[in-house]
Formats: C-alpha cells, structure tokens, sequence
C-alpha cells in the first residue's frame, strides 16, 4: 500500500508541482473529483487502499476512517480540523496534521479587503455604475476608527498589525491571550463585552464552538450601524438573527467568506442587499496554496518516514 489520496479542490483543479515530491517518496497519487470536495462515497471507493490523505476542508466521517483500514496520516493543507471526525481519527491511531500560519497572511489581507469593501460599498457602487446608475452611498473613513478582532492567533494578529497601519484603534478579544503582544498602545485586549460595546467593525477569527459567538445577546451589545467581516466559519454566526440585525440596520454590512455548505444555496443572508459574500478565497493565493502544499507534503513524508 504505497498510494496517497488527494482532496483538496484547488489541488485536484490545478495540481502543483511539489505534489511531485511525493511520486518521487515512492507514492502513488490518487485524485478527487477535480474542483469540488469528494462526497463520502468517492471517499469510501478509494481510501481503503491509501497510506495517507491530503485533505481539504471535505467532510472526513467516521464511516469513511473506519473503512480506511491502511490509513496512517490525514494531511489537512490548511488549519480547520473541524470537517474530520477527531474522535475516529484517535481511536483508530491516524495521525492528524495540520500547517499552521500558511493561510495566514491572505486571510487577514481578505479580511481588510472586505472591510474596506463594506465601508465605502464598492461592490454595490460598481455594479450600479455598470447597470448604468449614478448613485452615490456615502462612506466612512477609517482612520481613528475602533475595529474588535475576535481571535488573536496567526491570522488575527496580523489583521490586527494591519489595522494599526491603517490609523485605527484595535480592541482584542481572545480565549487565551498572548499578553506578550503587544504592538502599539492604540491596541488592548478586552472583555468581549467592551468590544462588543465600543467597536466600529468586528472582525472575526475564531474557530466554530457549541453555539454561535454572535447571536441576539452579542448583537444587542453592539453599536448601531456595525460592520461585521467573517473569513473564519460559517457557524459562529447566527444566520436569523444576523439577518434580523441586517434588516433594522443594527448591522451597517455583513461580509463573509465562509459559508455552511460550499456552494451555498443562495439564501435571505447571502442574497441580502448589506451583504457581500465572496466564494471562500481567503487561502485562495498563489503564496498560501504554496505554503500549505509543502508543509502538508512534509507532514505526510514525516509520518510515513520517507522525509530522509
């Protein structure tokens, strides 16, 4: 059993050149359905024969871990581990890797993106324009500006380094806080509370929990006319009551990356008009996809004690 089962979308789509490296370990590469997450079917027809999994962010069951009797490693060519049965995965002594801080710098440089997106509604203005109408929707500056970054690790920080460049205020809010950063005085970590209560823009880069981190209650805190960027998950929104916010103008614009379902079905969130939705690009660059594929390569040679 000499064969490595490839899942990621952008890997089955366009390939990569390191990819070669694992043909020249000895490995035999077996490919998914190109661009698309492979189903738990496509999944079950081929695993059983594979060492190794280099995975994108498919749904990974236990059925499908159970039935992969040869299976040493599952190499996630991102962060997020929460599309993989963990529970599964320890029981039957797979190994799962991940590649910290590759995604990081596209995300948080997507997430500035769309902050500046949402506050001076360009994706609305250049629509219009192109449909022929003249109508101007005014902004706001930034500079001077409170943003609250929920999640201060790899991506967080670096939205965070970001936004000071940008001449704004940053609260931070995280469950376990590097106290050690520390990169301006216009910076402080907060109680979500305060950071609910005083920010301008909410970022959002935390991992999925039990329940939603903005629901009513997190809503009802925040000030009128907020911007809220998510480039983390899906779930740690409220969809209903989001769109409930959006409706009262509670929440000035909501744009996100990440959706429940990939392609979502095209929902009263997604469709809102204070909303701008972009199909989950924030890894999505020539320099994150490059990072990713080599660590995720190296930690599937590590396991299967071919990296010497």
């Amino acid at each position: 059993m000499n064969k490595v089962y490839i899942g990621s979308r952008t890997l089955t789509l366009y390939g990569h050149p390191a990819l070669k490296r694992l043909e020249n370990a000895g490995l035999e590469l077996v490919f998914g359905p190109p661009g698309r997450r492979p189903t738990e079917e496509e999944q079950l027809q081929f695993l059983p024969e594979c060492v190794a999994y280099l995975a994108g962010t498919e749904k990974i069951s236990e059925k499908v871990l159970k039935s992969s009797k040869n299976l040493m490693v599952i190499s996630r060519n991102g962060v997020g581990t929460d599309n993989i049965d963990l529970e599964a995965a320890r029981e039957l002594n797979i190994e799962i890797k991940i590649t910290p801080g590759s995604n990081a710098q596209g995300v948080a440089e997507l997430a500035i993106s769309l902050m500046l997106s949402a506050v001076r509604s360009i994706p609305i203005h250049d629509q219009e324009l192109k449909n022929g109408k003249w109508n101007r929707i005014k902004g706001i500056e930034i500079n001077g500006k409170i943003i609250g970054i929920i999640g201060c690790g790899n991506i967080g920080k670096r939205v965070i380094n970001m936004a000071l460049g940008l001449g704004m205020k940053v609260l931070g809010y995280d469950f376990d806080p590097d106290q050690s950063f520390n990169p301006s005085e216009d910076f402080q970590y907060v109680s979500l509370y305060e950071l609910f209560n005083k920010s301008d823009i909410i970022s959002l880069h935390v991992p999925p929990g039990e329940n939603p981190i903005i629901d009513h209650k997190a809503l009802s805190m925040m000030k009128d006319g907020v911007f809220l960027i998510n480039t983390a998950r899906a779930e740690v929104v409220d969809d209903l009551e989001l769109v409930k916010a959006l409706n009262t103008r509670k929440v000035q614009v909501y744009a996100t990356d990440v959706y429940r379902n990939e392609p979502p079905e095209i929902n009263e969130l997604i469709s809102h008009p204070q909303t701008i939705c972009t199909p989950h690009i924030g890894a999505f660059t020539n320099e994150s996809i490059d990072r990713a594929v080599e660590v995720a390569i190296d930690n599937i040679l590590l396991v299967l004690g071919l990296d010497g």
